[in-house]
């Protein structure tokens, strides 16, 4: 009983240092979804850590008609309390995909990446794929935090693991526009 617990405790406590809800389960696996496209020309990875989140959600959004933004957060209401600190993102946007399914997302915030997404700046390619690579490791001991990564120099896309492959790599091809 005292395993169980723990086991439940430990679950707990990943997910809020995910900084996300992961309710839900999907058979997508941290091997089989996408880990990360990178910009090749440092003009343009200088050009996206510019672009707000908000403005990157826009552009996402003109090849994704599905996707619609959900949250522009702020200091006070940001979920991981990287919002403007060392080594973490200067903006963040959530967003939401209409081919999620609302069954799937029950009980779950609107701004979960659950839901459809975000998208997270930094002022370097370097810190928006350390922040990946964190999500990443914690998702192996929690499958259901796996999501899709998709990087444009600073910007880090994150998509939600309820979306098939395919429909995720809307997001991939949506980075031309960054």
């Amino acid at each position: 009983m005292h395993i169980r617990t723990a086991v439940a405790g430990l679950a707990v406590a990943g997910t809020l240092v995910v900084g996300c809800s992961s309710t839900g389960s999907s058979d997508t696996s941290p091997s089989t979804s996408p880990k990360s496209t990178s910009s090749v020309d440092a003009a343009s990875a200088e050009k996206s850590a510019a672009l707000p989140a908000q403005v990157a959600v826009a552009a996402l959004g003109k090849s994704i008609p599905e996707l619609k933004l959900v949250r522009v957060y702020d200091e006070a209401n940001d979920p991981n309390h990287l919002l403007g600190r060392p080594g973490g993102y200067t903006s963040k946007a959530a967003f939401s995909d209409s081919r999620v399914s609302s069954a799937d997302v029950e009980g779950l915030d609107k701004d979960a990446i659950e839901r459809g997404g975000s998208v997270e700046v930094f002022k370097t390619e370097e810190e928006a794929k350390a922040r990946a690579k964190y999500i990443e490791t914690i998702a192996k001991s929690m499958p259901s935090a796996t999501e899709y990564h998709y990087i444009v120099g600073g910007i880090l896309i994150r998509v939600s693991n309820l979306l098939t492959p395919t429909q995720a790599k809307d997001y991939q091809a949506g980075t031309k526009s960054l």
